[in-house]
């Protein structure tokens, strides 16, 4: 770090010029990732499920249709009348459009013709699959519906892909909005923080680099895995957030320098030094955290890991390049563009006497104040004892979303579609199943609870495939329940019985999660303690930070179960209240368990370099809240505007995410960060110092410093 800091001193145009030149660049071609991005990823790929998803296809060819149109017959017309402009548009589509099948009510067979028109007889669907090798992307997807309109009858669009291009179109366009939005609030929030607009644009600038810089890491990923729609407001979001809160605190740093006595190059090298060698390990820690998310079978998991581990690296390389150089090269005119000469400095006076004020009140009744807390957010974490897992549907769409109406209306005004779970019967000893044994399978199969009806559906001399419909009106734990059961069915002797459908997926995704949820949070709390040790030579603190950001995650999943499963107030934020949705539980712990140690290690980091100067305990930890305690919840604040405009978002899911970065962003940078934690510091004394004999000499060999 010395050398490095030397080098942006001493190169500080080049620095600063190379840095934005590679990131702008490679953010243009980064643009490119929107075309690229895959709204699946869900799936288990080594579950069962998933692997009767994969014999069906192989043997039967795609089952799902890609695009189901709903055509109504206009007043005065019947079905009938407009059956041969409707096949004419059918016939037109499939001879310009690579299709695998195009089956509509006006040419199916007597088994489906029934399934394919509303109980009242106004409507009619068709349902259209694309040649999976037809080279359709979610940009060109939405050229294809218009082929399918007809003039006259009105139309509506539905089925798997249509729904997903439908998040795709609603997640490009929030974020658009969710930029425009919190970058001016931020840009405002920090000339009031800083005292001067010079200074209040240093984070901002690098936060737009960090977005440019997040792009091209994506759009690279896109060459090896599938990356998620949902992975780039993460990463871009993540990313602004991260840089403007980094930038906040070297920015913070420099200026404390300056006022110090040093002259720019030397508070420069002091700052990255010091404020450099914390975001440098801030970043290394959220890396870490978000790690965690590679060990999930899921895409679409490990693409908002990717995303994350992105951001995290865009901010604070930026963070350790162009910030530092930019300082450099401003110098004292960092507090330019003021409404007073002074009013940076009586601003940081101000702070820290407030916060002065509270660490003393704290450390006064330590017992009473950590106690009272640690009970006010079991409380918070209460509901947590009830949540449930459940998955992303077309109802985390906006009600007025035109994909989620026909969706609608396909399930509530056509007869059932067939939803149930699929069987396949083979032979695990080189002898096919019997058409016997397919039969003594759908006949099982039918008098398990929640089925309505099971036949064999298909058989090619290998396997045996049985289709069994829910009944009608069951519910989603009756339908987990069915699968249980069909899974539970006898086979004879020498053949296996898969389960497959569309509960059978969700459940062995959410199984999944499940199982591996422990791996990644003994990465995140693993890796943790780890470098925690490495920089402060502790082994109290690390313990210390890993149950307090436990604290803090108990207490947003509370809050987060309290209103979106059990439904309180989310009549207020526009959402059904459902389970919460597996993906972004994981998303969530990942992020709130960075976000907390990263506090952590700001606070810590001022506390440790003060008792390594010779301070007190009780001391160290005014200290350290004084000096950090403005940059901290500042640092939540415009993490809060950045993130929270995932709540604007016509997304059920990206809400439920930024009520849940909102709830921990609040609870742990004020109440865990600025009460809990000096309370504890100062209630354990000189033990939080303490390591064995051992592990200092491992410290001060290896350790990474504060």
């Amino acid at each position: 770090m010395t050398r490095w800091a030397s080098t942006v001193v001493s190169r500080k145009w080049w620095v600063l010029t190379l840095a934005v030149f590679a990131v702008v660049v490679s953010g243009v071609w980064g643009t490119g990732v929107f075309a690229k991005l895959s709204s699946g990823g869900f799936i288990d790929p080594g579950s069962e499920s998933a692997e009767v998803a994969r014999i069906v296809e192989d043997n039967l060819g795609p089952q799902t249709p890609d695009i189901i149109a709903i055509y109504t017959a206009p007043d005065g017309k019947t079905l009938d009348d407009i059956g041969p402009q409707i096949t004419a548009s059918l016939d037109r589509f499939a001879a310009e459009v690579p299709t695998y099948s195009v089956t509509s009510y006006w040419t199916a067979d007597a088994t489906r013709k029934h399934l394919m028109v509303s109980e009242d007889g106004t409507k009619a669907s068709a349902a259209i699959t694309v040649d999976p090798d037809a080279g359709i992307t979610a940009a060109t997807f939405n050229d294809l519906l218009p082929k399918l309109e007809v003039e006259g009858v009105d139309t509506e669009f539905a089925g798997n892909s249509v729904v997903g291009v439908a998040f795709n179109n609603r997640l490009q366009q929030d974020l658009v909005l969710a930029e425009a939005i919190a970058l001016p609030i931020t840009l405002v929030l920090l000339v009031f923080i800083f005292g001067g607009l010079v200074a209040a644009a240093v984070p901002v600038f690098v936060g737009l680099l960090s977005i440019f810089s997040a792009l091209a890491t994506l759009r690279l990923l896109t060459l090896f895995t599938d990356v998620s729609s949902f992975a780039i407001n993460v990463a871009s979001l993540l990313g602004l957030g991260l840089a403007i809160d980094y930038g906040l605190f070297i920015v913070g740093r420099f200026r404390e320098e300056l006022e110090s006595g040093a002259d720019v190059a030397e508070a420069t090298r002091r700052t990255v030094l010091t404020a450099g060698r914390t975001v440098l390990f801030s970043g290394l820690l959220l890396v870490c955290a978000f790690s965690g998310m590679l060990v999930f079978p899921q895409d679409v998991i490990k693409s908002l890991g990717f995303g994350a581990m992105a951001a995290v690296a865009s901010a604070a390389l930026l963070s350790l390049t162009a910030v530092p150089a930019l300082l450099a090269i401003l110098g004292h005119r960092i507090n330019a563009l003021s409404w007073r000469k002074d009013a940076a400095q009586r601003g940081e006076v101000r702070a820290r006497k407030f916060w002065g004020s509270v660490v003393t009140w704290v450390m006064r009744r330590p017992v009473a104040i950590a106690v009272g807390i640690v009970a006010g957010l079991m409380v918070l974490a209460a509901p947590l004892l009830t949540a449930s897992l459940g998955e992303v549907t077309y109802t985390a769409l906006p009600e007025n979303d035109p994909a989620r109406i026909a969706t609608d209306t396909l399930t509530t005004e056509f007869p059932t579609t067939g939803n149930g779970a699929t069987l396949i019967l083979r032979g695990t000893d080189g002898t096919a199943p019997t058409a016997a044994d397919g039969a003594a399978v759908a006949q099982a199969a039918g008098q398990v609870p929640g089925i309505g009806a099971a036949t064999v559906v298909a058989s090619n001399g290998e396997l045996v495939a049985v289709q069994a419909v829910y009944s009608e009106g069951v519910t989603t734990d009756d339908q987990s329940a069915a699968v249980d059961g069909l899974r539970a069915i006898s086979v004879p002797e020498g053949t296996e019985l898969l389960v497959g459908g569309g509960q059978a997926t969700v459940d062995d995704g959410n199984a999944a999660i499940v199982h591996w949820m422990p791996v990644m949070i003994a990465i995140m709390v693993g890796s943790t303690l780890v470098l925690l040790f490495l920089a402060f030579g502790s082994v109290v603190l690390p313990i210390k930070a890993v149950a307090m950001a436990g604290l803090s995650l108990a207490a947003t999943f509370g809050v987060l179960t309290w209103i979106f499963e059990l439904g309180h107030g989310a009549g207020l934020l526009g959402v059904s209240p459902a389970p919460l949705e597996a993906t972004f539980v994981v998303l969530i712990l990942a992020v709130v368990f960075g976000l907390s140690t990263d506090y952590e290690v700001f606070l810590l980091s001022r506390m440790v370099e003060a008792h390594e100067a010779g301070a007190t305990t009780e001391e160290a930890v005014r200290f350290g809240t004084e000096r950090t305690g403005r940059i901290v919840t500042a640092a939540a604040l415009l993490l809060v505007v950045v993130t929270g405009a995932f709540t604007i978002s016509g997304l059920s899911i990206m809400r439920f995410l930024g009520v849940g970065m909102i709830v921990a962003l609040l609870v742990d940078a004020t109440v865990v960060r600025m009460l809990l934690v000096p309370s504890l510091v100062k209630l354990m004394g000189e033990a939080n110092w303490w390591a064995p004999a051992w592990m200092k000499k491992v410290h001060a060999k290896v350790g990474l410093g504060h």
